[in-house]
């Protein structure tokens, strides 16, 4: 490894040392605001409307966060970061929090001291083709020129692909998704390589998504998710049982259109009572009020209800639940008990 990269891990690894010792709870109640990093620009998953409000299925973790701490899920400063960037700001304080299509791996974990409070939504890493390429798998893709972000694992993982299967290409360098989707619609790359459900949301934004092709392989687990800064538990806490209280919502029946009524008086299911404070203490617990979780639900609905206004089958992007479904559908989505 080389000396730079150790100094760089070194230093954003003593950031995060310094920022966690304030105690960022206190800190966002103090502020009035959630300080919440992003992408520069993902539709469907965080992106800035045509008034400049921002919206999608990141998005939405950010709003369920401050309003469970705040009680105001508009209470959230925005803070656009690309794949080399997001990493400093959450390490030096800048954010709070990092809801950014970021995939949780051991390095960053243990290496630049984050910690990763769960997953939002597991992937893979794709390939994206113009139609008229004529190809039908990556393993065609002998000598092709691939635009790619920096700073990311898509980097690592493209080149494992090629190497194992023993073809050449040619990395085209870029910062963010609006970039990557400049470049390769002027057909600077040949492909375009992140993760899946990242493929998805910038065809679907182009003016003939047909004439583009998803290639079948998917050649890297990428496990997504909100993360912040070791060394601060209590914020960890929190930001993980918000993640946690807008999946557990789906699985136990709560929506947006009955939590009103499930909210207001303690009914027969005793974990549903627990999750919205109509029972026990458990915002006490994280050191919030008891409708901390109700208050996350009500923001944007609950983990389906966030899935399917932003990014599923009857969106644009149109992605399917798959991985993402429920324990009880055959997924992956589990969430630790509220109790």
């Amino acid at each position: 490894m080389k000396k730079s990269v150790i100094l760089g891990a070194l230093t954003v690894a003593g950031l995060a040392a310094g920022a966690a010792a304030a105690g960022t709870l206190d800190d966002v109640k103090a502020r009035g605001t959630l300080n919440c990093g992003v992408t520069t620009g993902l539709v469907g998953f965080a992106a800035p409307d045509a008034n400049g409000v921002w919206e999608g299925f990141d998005v939405g973790v950010c709003r369920a966060v401050a309003a469970a701490v705040l009680g105001d899920s508009t209470a959230v400063e925005f803070v656009p970061t690309t794949g080399k960037t997001r990493f400093t700001a959450l390490a030096s304080g800048e954010i709070d929090m990092l809801a950014r299509n970021t995939t949780w791996t051991f390095s960053r974990d243990v290496d630049l001291k984050f910690t990763f409070v769960g997953v939002n939504y597991y992937d893979g890493q794709g390939f994206m083709v113009p139609k008229d390429l004529g190809v039908g798998s990556a393993t065609e893709l002998d000598g092709a020129t691939v635009c790619i972000q920096t700073g990311t694992t898509t980097e690592l993982n493209l080149a494992d692909f090629f190497r194992a299967n023993g073809i050449s290409y040619e990395p085209v360098p870029i910062e963010t998704n609006a970039e990557a989707q400049q470049q390769y619609l002027a057909g600077a790359c040949d492909v375009y390589t992140t993760d899946a459900s990242g493929l998805a949301a910038t065809r679907a934004s182009f003016e003939d998504p047909a004439g583009h092709v998803l290639l079948p392989e998917i050649i890297s687990k990428e496990p997504l998710g909100p993360l912040v800064r070791h060394g601060d538990n209590e914020w960890g806490d929190v930001v993980r049982w918000t993640l946690n209280a807008l999946i557990t919502a789906e699985e136990l029946g709560v929506t947006s259109a009955n939590i009103g009524e499930l909210g207001s008086a303690a009914g027969s299911n005793p974990e549903v009572n627990r999750l919205l404070g109509t029972e026990g203490s458990l915002g006490d617990m994280l050191g919030l009020d008891g409708g901390w979780a109700k208050a996350a639900i009500e923001a944007g609905g609950n983990y389906g209800e966030l899935f399917e206004k932003n990014i599923g089958e009857n969106t644009p992007i149109g992605l399917s639940r798959g991985l993402n479904a429920q324990w009880t559908d055959g997924g992956l989505l589990y969430s630790p008990p509220f109790r």
